[in-house]
């Protein structure tokens, strides 16, 4: 039995392409038993976050088998192929421990990943899904973000998701956004992250909307902003010059006709709308409208390149520990195979199945 990881991500994958695999929190336990009893998976994990889709788990032979196991989540004959990679043995582990520790998110070292992986990791758990190797794999990537957090200096000056979307909204209005009305749609933690991080650039007036009326009224009110309610979001886009949009809709929230509707009273000022949910909240055609500046999350990528170059060597020396890490995982897990051949012997269980690519 081989741990292997199977997936896509930013950097295989468009965002029209990810946001057809995007798995809510609320499915993760349901998409994660299919997979394992349709798929004949011994275990797995299944981790979906706006950057990847990613299947972990064991199984005697995955090559030739993950497509379907993609077809699986989307039920559909959608051809994911040229958009996915597979990864086994220690190289799967090796993956698993730069995506915890926040080597391979479009922001290098940000943390937001750790405790995305934490509940997925968990949630499989809860539902019956990991044994011995994935719990095994698991908990020593954590063992490896605390390594790799203590030993380097990769999250330093790290920004979140959220704050360099921000960054897009400074490349229209510049850096003083202290008399811009920002608005929020989703009051999650992406969302709440938004809200501090333009605080700090300096905007004094937030609107707050999100489908729990209450949140958004508790988000608000630490801002001194106010709160909207989500079925008036588009009137009141009407007074708002940044938006920044992260709900958890699996349909489009705001459509080219709600923004158009609202331009004549805005006159000619500008509204950058910056939308970093998948699936998309923004209709795609918004971007075709005069003064209206529409950025997803693919965008993000060129605002954060330059940061990686500034920081090769502390990812050499995180790659380091990830490879210590990797080398120590693996000895045990041959160690135990060893163990257990000679405990059981040969018998009919350690023959590879008829349909066996190998």
């Amino acid at each position: 039995m081989k741990i292997f990881v199977a997936g896509l991500s930013y950097k295989t994958t468009p965002v029209e392409v990810r946001e057809r695999l995007a798995v809510s929190r609320a499915r993760l336990q349901c998409c994660g038993c299919r997979l394992k009893l349709r798929g004949g998976l011994d275990e797995v994990v299944l981790l979906s976050t706006c950057n990847r889709v990613e299947i972990y788990g064991v199984s005697p032979w995955i090559h030739g088998r993950v497509q379907a196991l993609f077809q699986e989540l989307t039920n559909s004959d959608f051809d994911f192929t040229p958009h996915l990679y597979v990864k086994e043995g220690a190289a799967a582990a090796e993956h698993l421990f730069a995506v915890a520790s926040g080597l391979d998110s479009l922001v290098i070292g940000e943390t937001e990943i750790t405790g995305q992986v934490k509940n997925a990791y968990q949630l499989a758990k809860d539902a019956g899904l990991v044994g011995r190797k994935m719990n095994r794999l698991f908990q020593t990537a954590f063992a490896v973000v605390k390594a790799v957090r203590t030993n380097t200096g990769i999250g330093r000056g790290a920004t979140s998701v959220g704050s360099v979307a921000v960054e897009l909204a400074e490349k229209v209005f510049g850096s003083d956004l202290g008399d811009k009305t920002v608005m929020i749609l989703g009051a999650g933690k992406m969302g709440e992250a938004c809200v501090k991080h333009l605080a700090k650039r300096g905007a004094k007036t937030v609107l707050v909307a999100n489908r729990s009326v209450e949140r958004a009224e508790k988000l608000a009110a630490e801002f001194g902003g106010r709160a909207v309610r989500l079925e008036d979001s588009a009137a009141a886009l009407t007074a708002a010059d940044i938006l920044v949009s992260s709900t958890g809709s699996p349909d489009l929230v705001l459509l080219r006709a709600d923004v158009e509707k609202i331009l004549p009273a805005r006159g000619h000022r500008p509204l950058v709308l910056v939308d970093i949910a998948v699936p998309r909240d923004i209709d795609p055609a918004v971007a075709e409208l005069a003064n209206v500046f529409l950025y997803d999350i693919d965008d993000l990528e060129a605002v954060v390149r330059e940061n990686t170059k500034n920081r090769e060597q502390e990812l050499a020396l995180c790659q380091q520990i990830i490879g210590r890490h990797t080398a120590e995982l693996m000895k045990r897990f041959d160690a135990r195979r060893s163990q257990v051949t000679v405990e059981a012997g040969p018998g009919p269980w350690s023959m590879a199945p008829a349909n066996c690519p190998a």
